[in-house]
């Protein structure tokens, strides 16, 4: 794995071995990166990355000039990782949270231009996700949330769908 594009391009992203995440391939960060370039000025942006994983959605964000990022991740061990690579990267513009995303949604009180989730895709909950963001005003007027998720999900006649994009197995579903 490896930041796509920005300052850090290039740049592996290596967890540790006992890591028990299912990072976003390079190849789905990439068409994601591109549908994002052509809608947003990504350096404008206030970005939320619920269930961070690895945390390579917001290092490439950071890498990308992106001033704001916030990040959540309840896993201790991936916590760690994800400290100790914004510390590597001197990524200031990042802020990780090691707290339960589902418990602490209702608490956050920052709107956001984007949101990115990515829940393991066999939480019973993933499919509320979308109802949870909107009933919580979590976006600004115009900001999209971004849901990474299995093909046994289905979105289209949620009323804030926009669109889907499938990269192999990874299935972005995007609201507004």
């Amino acid at each position: 794995m490896r930041i796509i594009s920005g300052k850090y391009k290039g740049k592996a992203i290596t967890p540790p071995k006992n890591f028990n995440a299912r990072p976003t391939t390079d190849f789905a960060r990439e068409g994601l990166f591109n549908i994002l370039e052509n809608n947003f000025n990504i350096k404008d942006l206030c970005v939320l990355d619920l269930f961070s994983g690895t945390g390579s959605i917001s290092y490439e964000f950071a890498s990308r000039g992106c001033q704001e990022v916030h990040l959540y991740e309840i896993n201790r061990i991936h916590f760690k990782y994800i400290l100790r690579t914004i510390k590597d990267l001197k990524l200031e513009q990042v802020k990780a949270f090691n707290k339960d995303v589902l418990r602490n949604i209702p608490k956050i009180k920052t709107q956001f231009d984007l949101i990115f989730a990515d829940p393991p895709y066999d939480m019973k909950e993933g499919e509320t996700i979308p109802d949870m963001i909107f009933s919580h005003k979590l976006l600004k007027a115009n900001g999209w949330l971004i849901l990474e998720h299995s093909g046994a999900y289905d979105f289209l006649n949620h009323e804030h769908f926009i669109r889907q994009r499938n990269y192999g197995s990874v299935h972005f579903s995007f609201f507004e």
